[in-house]
């Protein structure tokens, strides 16, 4: 272990400078302006997700109205952006606002622990060859909740013996050439159906190779309605009038596919056919088995993956794999596919607080043991928050919430002279549930990692942004749950 060379305090520590980080800072920043602020990153860049993924046609999968901060709305003309175009706009917004300057590059932290006798975490951070340590009186994690070191990738048969070359989209080659070559894109989620349009003009034939389908709805690039509102009302109107129709959108969609999932399912599947052609065997490609919004809905602009499969570029496979071969993948049907490049779309590996030990007086904590307090904080961890966006709607939207609830909670501390906050777990938050409620792969595999949520709020996670905003701007701080205690006298005196 590498000697310890410093030590600092901050108020507040946020981890993390992607989408959710720069939120934090800005929202901290601007809300609370007296309180001393570092945003710890482990890479070398800001931007999270945004920054790390560079495979061909990266994109977002909700529109950028929503996506995009309230504070320093969206102003490009495409609905869904691409994935360096966000990374430039999570950076010029941290530049625009001064958040930058709050940043340390290269710094990961390992452990946090929490001393109820001192109010204060310890947090440990690794920086090259150094080891360093923080306290602060909050932590703020915003570190998302996959890994950045691994993808998820099965172990199959023969994979040693295929001849050709293996992509993860997490770790895509920048030197990678798959022009006038086969290629074999295993999976199919939102980076399968955002990769095989984007590789299909340059490949020699792009083949999908799915377990099963997927819900895929398109949508239009550039919204008219979008371009008719920024022309006739001044900016800040038309972005707030953009902001609530997406909104509003997404809530009544969701809403309805819940309550009518086979209406919804009806629609989206005899939309794909009229795209395909009625010869096309939608049954068996496009066809999920699970109703809408148990997992989450692939967004395909302009319905560029329709169009690769209409223009003969593309294809799609929906099979089993049985074992790879020197020069492709062998399937259960017994069919072979040709590859010479086969990329594994197959899915993320959960991790939360970014693999960081946490500890609250000497005891681990086991976060698949808490519940989810208000889908942000965990009964028992004191001072603690952690940004999660939605699984129906724009990331963003919660994580802005969650970082404006913050700041409330520490000021409403702040004018009672309270140093602790701790969500209390009591009848009412019996167990429900995982606090993700969908039945993707990834949710499956870290089932024991994730949180619970209890029954009723405070405890219940709302994937709905009004009942949200209702709750964390204008519900009551002080809700008979969130227990507050001063700073101890032995705490107050060493100070």
């Amino acid at each position: 272990m590498p000697a310890r060379v410093s030590s600092e305090h901050v108020d507040v520590l946020v981890v993390g400078a992607g989408l959710s980080g720069i939120a934090a800072a800005y929202h901290l920043q601007a809300r609370l302006p007296r309180k001393s602020l570092v945003v710890l990153e482990g890479r070398d860049r800001m931007g999270g997700t945004w920054d790390l993924f560079r495979y061909p046609g990266v994109r977002s999968d909700s529109d950028m109205q929503t996506l995009g901060y309230g504070f320093r709305p969206w102003r490009g003309d495409k609905a869904l952006a691409d994935g360096a175009s966000i990374a430039a706009y999570i950076a010029d917004t941290a530049r625009a606002f001064g958040l930058d300057r709050h940043i340390r590059y290269g710094h990961r932290v390992t452990r946090a622990a929490w001393s109820s006798a001192d109010a204060l975490w310890s947090v440990e951070v690794e920086r090259g060859g150094e080891a360093l340590r923080f306290t602060c009186g909050f932590l703020f994690m915003c570190s998302g909740y996959y890994d950045y070191a691994s993808g998820h990738r099965p172990d199959w048969p023969g994979a040693e013996d295929f001849a050709g070359q293996v992509v993860h989209p997490q770790f895509w080659p920048a030197d990678l050439d798959y022009a006038g070559k086969r290629v074999v894109v295993i999976g199919s989620g939102a980076t399968a159906v955002t990769l095989v349009p984007a590789m299909a003009d340059a490949a020699a034939h792009v083949t999908m190779l799915q377990r099963s389908p997927t819900y895929v709805v398109t949508r239009p690039n550039r919204d008219p309605f979008a371009a008719k509102v920024q022309k006739r009302l001044p900016p800040r109107l038309a972005d707030t009038v953009l902001r609530w129709k997406n909104v509003l959108q997404s809530i009544y969609f969701y809403t309805l596919a819940r309550r009518k999932p086979e209406r919804v399912a009806a629609a989206i599947i005899g939309f794909a056919q009229k795209q395909l052609g009625r010869d096309y065997d939608v049954a068996r490609h496009f066809t999920p088995t699970y109703k809408p919004w148990d997992q989450r809905l692939c967004l395909v602009p302009d319905g560029d993956l329709f169009r690769a499969i209409r223009s003969g570029k593309a294809s799609v496979v929906t099979d089993t794999i049985e074992r790879f071969t020197p020069g492709g993948i062998r399937l259960s049907s017994g069919e072979e596919l040709a590859a010479d490049v086969v990329v594994t779309a197959t899915g993320l590996n959960v991790k939360l607080m970014g693999g960081m030990a946490v500890e609250v007086d000497g005891a681990a904590v086991d976060f698949g043991r808490c519940l989810s307090y208000k889908g942000m904080m965990f009964s028992g961890v004191p001072n603690f928050a952690l940004a999660l966006g939605y699984t129906n709607a724009s990331w963003t939207l919660k994580c802005e919430l969650t970082a404006a609830y913050v700041c409330r909670l520490l000021a409403h501390m702040d004018r009672r002279g309270q140093a602790i906050c701790v969500p209390e777990r009591g009848v009412e938050g019996g167990d429900a549930g995982p606090a993700l409620d969908l039945t993707s792969g990834y949710v499956k595999r870290a089932a024991g990692l994730l949180p619970k949520q209890g029954a009723a709020r405070p405890w219940r996670v709302h994937q709905n942004y009004i009942s949200d905003m209702a709750a964390m701007r204008f519900g009551r701080v002080d809700d008979g749950v969130m227990r507050f205690a001063p700073r101890p006298a032995a705490a107050r005196r060493a100070a």
